[in-house]
Protein backbone atom coordinates (compact mmCIF):
# COMPACT_ATOMS: atom_id res chain seq x y z
CA UNK A 1 0.00 0.00 0.00
CA UNK A 2 0.93 3.52 -0.79
CA UNK A 3 0.68 6.50 1.81
CA UNK A 4 -2.05 7.96 -0.16
CA UNK A 5 -4.41 5.00 0.57
CA UNK A 6 -3.15 4.86 4.04
CA UNK A 7 -4.38 8.44 4.28
CA UNK A 8 -7.63 7.86 2.93
CA UNK A 9 -8.21 5.11 5.22
CA UNK A 10 -7.81 7.78 7.80
CA UNK A 11 -9.62 10.00 6.28
CA UNK A 12 -12.69 7.86 5.79
CA UNK A 13 -12.48 7.46 9.59
CA UNK A 14 -12.27 10.54 10.80
CA UNK A 15 -15.62 11.50 8.23
CA UNK A 16 -17.58 8.96 10.11
CA UNK A 17 -16.64 9.87 13.21
CA UNK A 18 -17.71 12.83 12.42
CA UNK A 19 -20.97 11.83 10.76
CA UNK A 20 -21.45 10.18 13.60
CA UNK A 21 -21.47 12.65 16.09
CA UNK A 22 -23.72 15.20 13.89
CA UNK A 23 -26.23 12.46 13.79
CA UNK A 24 -25.98 11.07 17.15
CA UNK A 25 -24.53 12.86 19.73
CA UNK A 26 -27.41 13.33 21.62
CA UNK A 27 -28.14 9.34 21.46
CA UNK A 28 -24.80 9.20 22.86
CA UNK A 29 -24.96 12.03 25.48
CA UNK A 30 -28.31 10.20 26.59
CA UNK A 31 -27.41 6.83 26.69
CA UNK A 32 -24.16 7.72 28.97
CA UNK A 33 -26.61 9.63 31.33
CA UNK A 34 -28.88 5.75 31.28
CA UNK A 35 -25.89 3.69 31.77
CA UNK A 36 -24.51 5.81 35.02
CA UNK A 37 -28.42 5.84 36.59
CA UNK A 38 -28.14 2.17 35.90
CA UNK A 39 -24.98 2.08 37.62
CA UNK A 40 -25.90 4.60 40.35
CA UNK A 41 -28.94 2.64 40.95
CA UNK A 42 -26.31 -0.44 41.45
CA UNK A 43 -27.00 -2.48 38.32
CA UNK A 44 -24.56 -4.12 35.69
CA UNK A 45 -23.29 -3.64 32.63
CA UNK A 46 -24.07 -6.97 30.29
CA UNK A 47 -22.17 -6.42 26.65
CA UNK A 48 -21.96 -8.89 23.90
CA UNK A 49 -21.55 -9.52 20.13
CA UNK A 50 -20.10 -11.96 17.42
CA UNK A 51 -16.38 -11.82 15.96
CA UNK A 52 -14.55 -8.50 16.21
CA UNK A 53 -17.72 -7.34 18.22
CA UNK A 54 -16.91 -10.09 21.01
CA UNK A 55 -13.78 -8.45 21.20
CA UNK A 56 -15.18 -5.41 21.48
CA UNK A 57 -17.29 -6.16 23.83
CA UNK A 58 -14.28 -7.87 26.41
CA UNK A 59 -12.83 -4.97 25.38
CA UNK A 60 -15.45 -2.31 27.52
CA UNK A 61 -16.05 -4.43 29.92
CA UNK A 62 -12.18 -5.11 30.49
CA UNK A 63 -12.12 -0.75 31.27
CA UNK A 64 -15.13 -0.89 33.35
CA UNK A 65 -13.84 -3.90 35.90
CA UNK A 66 -10.45 -3.02 36.05
CA UNK A 67 -9.83 0.43 34.77
CA UNK A 68 -9.81 3.50 32.03
CA UNK A 69 -7.83 6.21 32.83
CA UNK A 70 -7.97 6.69 36.68
CA UNK A 71 -7.52 4.75 39.68
CA UNK A 72 -10.99 3.47 40.91
CA UNK A 73 -13.09 1.14 42.22
CA UNK A 74 -14.13 -1.35 39.68
CA UNK A 75 -17.53 -1.27 37.68
CA UNK A 76 -19.66 -4.19 38.03
CA UNK A 77 -19.48 -4.75 33.61
CA UNK A 78 -19.39 -8.95 32.18
CA UNK A 79 -18.78 -9.76 28.59
CA UNK A 80 -21.06 -12.67 27.47
CA UNK A 81 -18.44 -13.33 24.70
CA UNK A 82 -15.35 -14.76 27.28
CA UNK A 83 -17.02 -18.02 28.62
CA UNK A 84 -16.18 -20.64 26.06
CA UNK A 85 -17.59 -23.40 27.86
CA UNK A 86 -21.30 -21.59 28.66
CA UNK A 87 -21.14 -20.25 25.07
CA UNK A 88 -20.64 -24.22 23.32
CA UNK A 89 -22.96 -25.47 26.13
CA UNK A 90 -26.05 -23.08 24.87
CA UNK A 91 -25.17 -23.53 21.22
CA UNK A 92 -24.60 -27.05 21.39
CA UNK A 93 -27.73 -27.41 23.80
CA UNK A 94 -30.33 -24.93 22.82
CA UNK A 95 -28.90 -23.01 19.52
CA UNK A 96 -26.66 -20.51 18.81
CA UNK A 97 -29.25 -18.14 18.37
CA UNK A 98 -29.44 -17.90 22.29
CA UNK A 99 -26.15 -17.55 23.27
CA UNK A 100 -26.70 -14.58 24.43
CA UNK A 101 -30.33 -14.68 25.66
CA UNK A 102 -29.67 -17.54 27.76
CA UNK A 103 -26.93 -15.69 29.83
CA UNK A 104 -29.02 -12.98 29.82
CA UNK A 105 -32.08 -14.68 31.57
CA UNK A 106 -29.23 -16.23 34.15
CA UNK A 107 -27.32 -12.99 34.63
CA UNK A 108 -29.56 -10.34 33.85
CA UNK A 109 -32.05 -8.28 36.46
CA UNK A 110 -34.13 -5.55 36.30
CA UNK A 111 -32.15 -2.25 36.40
CA UNK A 112 -29.20 -3.71 34.70
CA UNK A 113 -28.17 -2.59 31.16
CA UNK A 114 -27.31 -4.92 28.07
CA UNK A 115 -25.09 -3.34 25.74
CA UNK A 116 -25.16 -5.14 22.12
CA UNK A 117 -22.34 -4.61 19.49
CA UNK A 118 -23.14 -5.63 16.07
CA UNK A 119 -21.79 -3.90 12.48
CA UNK A 120 -24.44 -5.23 10.58
CA UNK A 121 -27.01 -5.53 13.26
CA UNK A 122 -29.14 -8.27 12.02
CA UNK A 123 -27.26 -10.93 13.91
CA UNK A 124 -29.72 -13.50 15.37
CA UNK A 125 -27.73 -14.35 18.69
CA UNK A 126 -27.69 -10.40 18.79
CA UNK A 127 -31.00 -9.69 18.23
CA UNK A 128 -32.05 -12.46 20.87
CA UNK A 129 -30.36 -11.46 23.78
CA UNK A 130 -31.45 -7.63 23.27
CA UNK A 131 -35.02 -9.33 23.49
CA UNK A 132 -34.16 -11.09 26.47
CA UNK A 133 -32.60 -7.67 28.10
CA UNK A 134 -36.01 -6.17 27.45
CA UNK A 135 -37.66 -9.09 28.90
CA UNK A 136 -35.63 -8.68 31.91
CA UNK A 137 -36.80 -4.80 31.95
CA UNK A 138 -33.07 -3.84 31.33
CA UNK A 139 -31.59 -1.22 29.58
CA UNK A 140 -31.31 -1.95 26.21
CA UNK A 141 -28.33 -0.07 24.25
CA UNK A 142 -26.84 -1.14 20.73
CA UNK A 143 -23.95 -0.39 19.28
CA UNK A 144 -24.53 -0.83 15.64
CA UNK A 145 -23.34 -0.16 11.69
CA UNK A 146 -24.74 0.13 8.42
CA UNK A 147 -28.17 1.34 8.21
CA UNK A 148 -28.82 -0.17 12.00
CA UNK A 149 -30.44 -3.63 10.82
CA UNK A 150 -32.78 -5.35 13.05
CA UNK A 151 -31.59 -4.90 16.01
CA UNK A 152 -31.74 -0.89 16.29
CA UNK A 153 -35.62 -2.02 16.68
CA UNK A 154 -35.43 -3.75 20.05
CA UNK A 155 -33.09 -1.28 21.70
CA UNK A 156 -34.03 1.37 23.71
CA UNK A 157 -30.97 3.29 22.64
CA UNK A 158 -29.44 2.69 19.31
CA UNK A 159 -26.31 4.37 18.35
CA UNK A 160 -25.72 3.40 14.55
CA UNK A 161 -22.54 4.33 12.52
CA UNK A 162 -23.90 4.73 9.35
CA UNK A 163 -20.58 2.96 7.18
CA UNK A 164 -20.51 0.13 4.97
CA UNK A 165 -17.26 -1.07 5.87
CA UNK A 166 -16.80 -3.48 9.01
CA UNK A 167 -13.58 -2.23 9.95
CA UNK A 168 -14.61 1.46 9.98
CA UNK A 169 -17.35 0.80 11.87
CA UNK A 170 -15.33 -1.28 14.60
CA UNK A 171 -13.18 1.30 14.77
CA UNK A 172 -15.53 3.88 15.49
CA UNK A 173 -17.50 1.31 18.01
CA UNK A 174 -14.34 1.27 19.90
CA UNK A 175 -14.02 5.15 20.13
CA UNK A 176 -18.24 4.94 21.89
CA UNK A 177 -16.95 2.38 24.23
CA UNK A 178 -14.46 4.43 25.29
CA UNK A 179 -16.36 7.32 25.22
CA UNK A 180 -18.91 5.51 27.28
CA UNK A 181 -16.08 4.33 29.83
CA UNK A 182 -14.76 8.05 30.11
CA UNK A 183 -18.34 9.33 31.08
CA UNK A 184 -18.62 6.51 33.48
CA UNK A 185 -15.42 7.10 35.12
CA UNK A 186 -15.71 11.05 35.53
CA UNK A 187 -19.63 11.13 36.62
CA UNK A 188 -19.08 7.98 38.92
CA UNK A 189 -15.45 8.54 40.54
CA UNK A 190 -14.42 12.30 40.04
CA UNK A 191 -17.27 14.75 40.50
CA UNK A 192 -17.86 16.78 43.62
CA UNK A 193 -20.99 18.63 42.79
Amino acid sequence: MQLNEFTQIAEEHVFLVKRFMERQADVLVETAHRLIRVLQGGGKILLFGNGGSAADAQHIAAEMVGRFQIERPGVPAISLTADSSTLTSIANDAGFEFVFARQIEALGRKGDAAIAISTSGNSINVIEGLRAARDKQMLTVALLGRDGGRAQDSADMALVVSGQKTSRIQEIHCLIGHMLCEAIEKELFLRRD
